[in-house]
């Protein structure tokens, strides 16, 4: 067993860096008029500091009787006597200290290589002075990006710029941002702007690095588009080309076609001029714009509540529309979850029943798969032994592969609308005759689901690769409502 006495530790080492009489280094610090020299001990800032170990190997004392000298011009001496505190005692007290400052201590800790002050500082600051790092965003920005130590201010800057653009792109002079922070933006999939923005203002900001070309690209030659297009190379391949509308494509993309690759202009064209054509697997999805309020869910994403929500207006005029702008004119209410309130159909009944337009997903076990169904009616509960139908042409079924597998989805519309829906008190969502199949078996007495099955029967098309019985890993019921501001 052992104790550790670190209070008395450090503060017998914070006498030490005010003793008179033992000190082998002196550091100058700050510039005139504001210069002061501070005595220190060469063995525990050699152990402390990564910078001040090299300086003072590279400055060693040419006799035993010479002190060790240092110059640390561009650090204020109000701010290294914080620093040397902590060099020496490992403590520091930032409950007097006024933001500006604490980022200076960050910015010396930066320069002094010390990496666990450093983290200290970027959380304190992100964490208790969020307001003062917004109002002086621009300078938080650019100093961050100086060096590769401030990640976290970097991450800082970035998750602010997703979620308000428009507080950046209007009142920022954003084209002096550094390629490195631009393209960590752009490849955010919260980024809150529409495509057709990213790319003007991605261009606006390719022209300031080449202020000799005009604006107009007609005016362009084969040179300067291929030095636009090398500016570029970091970009294009985050900018989300097939997320744009037709008009969108001819008018903001067409211009500059010569600074994509001929496939993936062809395939853009193909995808606006022929409603036959296939996207690839390599198409970045949409970006999750103006997401507040639209579901929460752990099985599913925006682009599933998108796709979902197409299906249930019919808005499906090619293959191509999973990748089109976020489709959100819905509310997914959640009114069930299984992990959360239980896998028996009487929570089901209780929650979800006289609710109408729902729609359920179902994460099947040991697979990332997810099937589920859209019931335009409400459900109910039947005590009949048989049961009860619900008759509907609107509903549907659906599965996909996982939730970022777009290409492989299945929509399977019903084709048999008197066996639509089957209502029953020991079933859940059940869609068919034996479509979607949820329920308990009665020989069982369980109180939990103890069947499921998948297999084709009133709808469209199988769904799953295997029909047969499944097991839930998670299930979900939401109600669909229409949204307030559209």
């Amino acid at each position: 067993m052992s104790k550790q006495f670190f209070p008395s530790l450090s503060q017998n080492y914070i006498e030490i860096l005010e003793d008179d009489e033992y000190y082998d280094t002196t550091i100058e610090v700050g510039e005139d008029p504001n210069v002061k020299i501070f005595r220190a001990h060469m063995i525990i800032l050699y152990y402390r500091s990564p910078f001040l170990r090299r300086t003072l190997s590279s400055n060693k004392k040419n006799d035993n009787d010479a002190l060790a000298h240092i110059k640390l011009s561009n650090i204020s001496p109000e701010i290294f006597q914080i620093i040397l505190k902590y060099i020496y005692g490992g403590v520091i007290s930032l409950n007097d200290q006024e933001p500006s400052d604490i980022l200076k201590i960050l910015i010396a800790a930066v320069q002094l290589l010390l990496q666990e002050l450093i983290d200290y500082l970027q959380k304190y600051l992100i964490e208790n002075k969020s307001g003062w790092l917004e109002k002086h965003f621009e300078f938080i920005h650019r100093t961050s990006f100086q060096s590769n130590s401030l990640l976290e201010l970097q991450q800082y800057c970035t998750n602010f710029m997703a979620k308000s653009p428009e507080k950046i792109f209007e009142s920022l002079d954003f084209t002096s941002l550094p390629e490195k922070s631009l393209v960590s933006l752009i490849k955010r999939d919260d980024l809150q702007m529409r495509e057709v923005e990213i790319w003007e203002h991605v261009l606006k900001w390719v022209l300031e690095k080449n202020p000799t070309l005009l604006p107009d690209p007609t005016t362009w030659s084969d040179n300067d588009f291929n030095m636009i297009e090398n500016t570029l190379q970091h970009f294009l391949p985050l900018i989300r080309f097939f997320s744009l509308s037709s008009d969108e494509f001819i008018q903001k993309v067409h211009p500059y076609k010569k600074l994509l690759k001929h496939q993936l202009y062809e395939e853009l064209l193909n995808s606006h001029l022929n409603s036959n054509s296939e996207p690839n697997d390599n198409i970045l999805l949409p970006r999750y714009r103006n997401i507040d309020g639209i579901i929460d869910s752990k099985i599913v994403n925006l682009n599933i509540a998108s796709m979902i929500s197409r299906w249930i207006d019919n808005d499906i005029k090619s293959k191509f529309a999973y990748v089109r702008e976020l489709y959100l004119p819905y509310e997914f209410k959640l009114l069930l979850r299984g992990s959360r309130d239980g896998f028996t159909p009487k929570k089901f009944h209780e929650l979800c029943d006289d609710k109408l337009c729902t729609v359920t997903f179902i994460k099947i076990k040991e697979t990332e798969e997810i099937i589920g169904g859209y019931n335009p009616l409400k459900w109910k509960t039947s005590h009949d032994d048989y049961g009860e139908w619900g008759e509907t042409k609107d509903s549907f079924i659906f599965s996909f592969k996982n939730k970022d597998n777009f290409k492989e989805s299945i929509l399977s519309r019903v084709n048999d609308a008197s066996y639509a829906l089957f209502y029953h008190n020991r079933f859940g969502p059940t869609f068919g005759e034996s479509d979607i199949d949820i329920r308990v078996l009665p020989e069982n007495n369980s109180k939990e689901y103890d069947y499921c099955l998948c297999q084709q029967e009133s709808y469209e098309k199988e769904i799953i690769d295997t029909e047969g019985v499944f097991s839930i890993e998670d299930y979900e019921v939401f109600q669909i409502l229409k949204r307030s501001d559209d």
